[in-house]
């Protein structure tokens, strides 16, 4: 008799990863739960009473955290999570984490500690961003305080190819994979290959933490401000700009380039006027 595959979690199911990583169990007729503030039953990392519905009858689980890892309180609320749903009874575990962070550390270990299978995502900057989060082109421009710096950008399905993997084969079971693209890039050189895709003018204007906590500032707390500001000035000094192979080990295969990502989110209509 064929045993019935146990449910998978997806904490952040809406987000770039969550709904990539939904769409690779789905393919692979997989179960699998979303867990968000916006899910039914509704997952919320600050309310530790919403936890247990979406935890009941997982397998496994991919773990990503908002508002990021890096923040003081993450590793403790990352704990008490994972002590949760092994008590649940989940045997795999699959944390997103940023690369060259420290801060993310005793979250990290936290998974680790789990005495379950797990396998720890240390991703470089998506490129997706520039297509769905903070760095999408306003008036044909992408604002942001990073300078030179060269950076690997890393396509977000190439992330979820690696969850689903890690949540599905044991070969990946106590692996830490470091993810990048295949080549550095400066923000102006991702902005011209993005124009060279939407086939419009698109141009990065680099900006001081001082001007770029300026423009978030109606966005969001004086506190949010002042993290992010920080954590991009730490992620944007150069520490990261080196390539790494976690994308071949895992799959097989190498990372997306940047080009095809942008060509591909062009011809869905991502910077379309």
């Amino acid at each position: 008799m064929t045993e019935t595959p146990r449910t998978t979690l997806i904490v952040g199911g809406n987000g770039k990863t969550g709904r990539r990583v939904a769409e690779g169990l789905r393919a692979r007729g997989l179960p699998f739960r979303l867990a968000s503030r916006s899910s039914t039953p509704r997952f919320d990392w600050n309310d530790e009473e919403t936890w247990a519905r979406p935890l009941e009858g997982v397998g496994a689980a991919y773990l990503t955290y908002a508002p990021d890892l890096a923040v003081p309180w993450a590793a403790e609320q990352v704990g008490r999570f994972v002590r949760r749903a092994v008590e649940a009874g989940a045997g795999r575990l699959v944390l997103l984490a940023g690369r060259g962070e420290p801060h993310v550390f005793p979250a990290e270990d936290a998974v680790r500690q789990s005495g379950v299978i797990f396998t720890i995502l240390e991703a470089a900057f998506f490129a997706q961003n520039f297509s769905e989060g903070a760095l999408v082109p306003i008036d044909g421009e992408i604002v942001f305080p990073g300078g030179e710096v060269r950076e690997p950008f890393i396509d977000v399905d190439d992330i979820a190819d690696v969850a689903v993997a890690a949540l599905t084969e044991d070969a990946h079971g106590g692996r830490t994979y470091d993810l990048t693209g295949p080549r550095l890039l400066t923000f102006a050189e991702a902005a011209r290959e993005i124009a060279d895709a939407a086939g419009r003018p698109i141009r990065y204007r680099p900006v001081s933490s001082e001007e770029y906590a300026r423009v978030l500032a109606p966005l969001m707390t004086a506190a949010e401000v002042a993290f992010l500001t920080d954590l991009f000035a730490q992620l944007t000094d150069g520490h990261n700009a080196h390539l790494a192979d976690g994308v071949e080990r895992a799959l097989g295969r190498p990372p997306r380039d940047f080009r095809a990502y942008a060509r591909a989110a062009a011809a869905a209509g991502a910077w379309t006027p």
